[in-house]
């Protein structure tokens, strides 16, 4: 009977801000007749509450076990309503959606004159701000109500909306080819990651080339050139080009600043498309443009005129603090990172319910990466454990797979290698059934399988030896993707050189920027 926090309804409630509380409870009171009404005092027991259960509900007599599915609905659409009527929801979309709905039943009382006024007012507004599936919506209903109520005041008025309409759709079914492209190739990159081998490539360049329709990109709008961008940019990570990664997140985030309202109207595009040129500029090593690019993005989120809601609040905390984090792995400086393990566990417990199951293992990984640049193998195996034993986790198989290789690595380095055997023959079975054991791999378990017969003056030769190995996959186009997620090399020149892993990083972060 017990649902702890998987009821839409009590997610809903829990989700509301005390402002939000009470502007519901003054949504409820504009009438007497609401104030002892069923739905308010369920409401007030959800809010009280600290988890969902059905037995408190029907114990408190509010209401029967039979009629208790309709008052929940019910309860759930009348917050649903109050939260519509907020001034913090009241964006261009919900604005225009609310025209459409007045001029829909000032036709039906038959004031056509009235409607189309507020249509054609409305119409305008939805093609200037980008929302064009409004906006043919529209004029849709214009054309309905003009074979009804001729009107004389404007000239071929049938032709002006035949054009109109065709135009709308030819711009609507545009968009919504690439963003089916961009969707597909984002689901794919969820999946299984980068491509892996000759024949994977092959099929993601033949999907993408018949999927991408033909365009001028002058004849584009805003919003068919951010699904462009996002599009190129999902096929450029599957394929594993990260210049030009670069290449269309930079031009997704400059498609905003270049239309400045636009990140009024989607904030969350925005924070994203930063996010995306972020990690491009993270894989190219491009530390110095990745920090100006980092602040600059926290100071427009930080700005009173940003748009703020529980959304844009959790996709900050997860872009903001994920990227700090990639900028510490950049520079080496790991110990200076280890403040934001607090603020993102504080995190991932405040937003859980924003948060989807693949970005907070995402985030548990970089965490256990900044442990073990710090020499802290133990809470580095502990965070790898917590991505290890996700039996529900079903997307980024990349990111498991690596995260067991990880806690080969941490294993060795603790001295906790009394069960490596056990463990060895684990990973080497899950990377087998992902399909996943590639060369890099194969190498990295390979060492760690012999270090056990290795003697303590041949171990150099034998890091050396490995590293001389890897080496050679620095940039393979498949190989690659293993030094994405665990610096190896740097491990392994650690090793040789008698050096913390962070010292060999910041080494090289220097040399690059000089």
């Amino acid at each position: 009977m017990t649902n702890t926090h998987k009821d839409a309804l009590f997610v809903l409630v829990k989700s509301l801000s005390k402002s939000e509380k009470r502007q519901f409870k003054l949504y409820v009171g504009r009438l007497g007749v609401n104030t002892d009404a069923k739905f308010l005092a369920l409401f007030n027991l959800l809010d009280k509450t600290k988890r969902y259960d059905e037995k408190i509900i029907l114990d408190s007599g509010i209401v029967k076990k039979s009629q208790l599915s309709n008052l929940k609905a019910h309860l759930y659409k009348q917050i649903l309503v109050s939260l519509r009527l907020n001034p913090v929801n009241q964006n261009i979309r919900v604005q225009l959606r609310e025209q459409l709905d007045f001029a829909t039943i000032l036709y039906q009382k038959g004031l056509y004159k009235q409607s189309l006024k507020i249509l054609d007012k409305s119409k305008y507004i939805a093609i200037d701000n980008e929302e064009k599936n409004i906006a043919y919506e529209i004029v849709e209903l214009e054309k309905l109500i003009e074979t009804q109520y001729i009107t004389r005041s404007i000239p071929d008025r049938a032709d002006e909306l035949v054009v109109q309409a065709k135009q709308l759709s030819e711009q609507n079914v545009m968009a919504s080819k690439l963003s089916n492209l961009s969707l597909q190739l984002y689901g794919l990159m969820l999946k299984v990651g980068y491509v892996r081998s000759d024949e994977d490539l092959i099929k993601v360049k033949t999907y993408f080339k018949n999927k991408l329709p033909k365009y001028q990109i002058d004849k584009l709008g805003f919003r068919e050139k951010l699904w462009l961008y996002k599009a190129h940019l999902w096929y450029s990570f599957l394929i594993q080009d990260f210049l030009s990664c670069y290449k269309y997140s930079n031009k997704w985030v400059d498609l905003f600043y270049d239309n400045k309202k636009m990140i009024q109207l989607n904030p969350v595009f925005f924070i994203k498309g930063n996010h995306y040129l972020l990690e491009s500029l993270f894989y190219v090593k491009y530390s110095s443009q990745f920090r100006e690019t980092l602040y600059r993005l926290e100071a427009m989120i930080e700005a009173k005129s940003f748009p703020k809601n529980d959304n844009i609040s959790s996709l900050a905390f997860l872009y903001i603090n994920a990227n700090k984090l990639n900028l510490h792995f950049m520079e080496g400086t790991f110990e200076k990172g280890l403040y934001l393990v607090k603020i993102i566990e504080y995190g991932i417990a405040k937003h859980k319910d924003r948060l989807d199951a693949h970005h907070i293992m995402l985030l548990y990984y970089k965490i256990a990466s900044l442990y073990f640049g710090v020499g802290d193998n133990k809470n580095c195996i502990l965070y790898l454990k917590k991505i290890i034993d996700n039996k529900n986790l079903k997307m980024r198989e990349d990111l498991m797979c690596f995260a067991r290789v990880l806690s080969l690595v941490a294993h060795y380095e603790a001295g906790m290698d009394y069960h490596m055997e056990l463990q060895l023959k684990s990973t080497y079975k899950f990377l087998m059934k992902m399909n996943d054991l590639h060369a890099v791999q194969k190498e990295m378990i390979k060492f760690l399988r012999n270090l056990g017969g290795i003697y303590p003056s041949d171990l150099r030769n034998e890091f050396q030896k490995l590293y001389n190995e890897l080496k050679k996959y620095e940039n393979h186009p498949y190989e690659k993707r293993a030094f994405l997620y665990l610096d190896i090399l740097s491990w392994l020149e650690s090793h040789l050189e008698n050096k913390p892993v962070a010292q060999i990083i910041r080494e090289k972060a220097m040399q690059q920027t000089r």
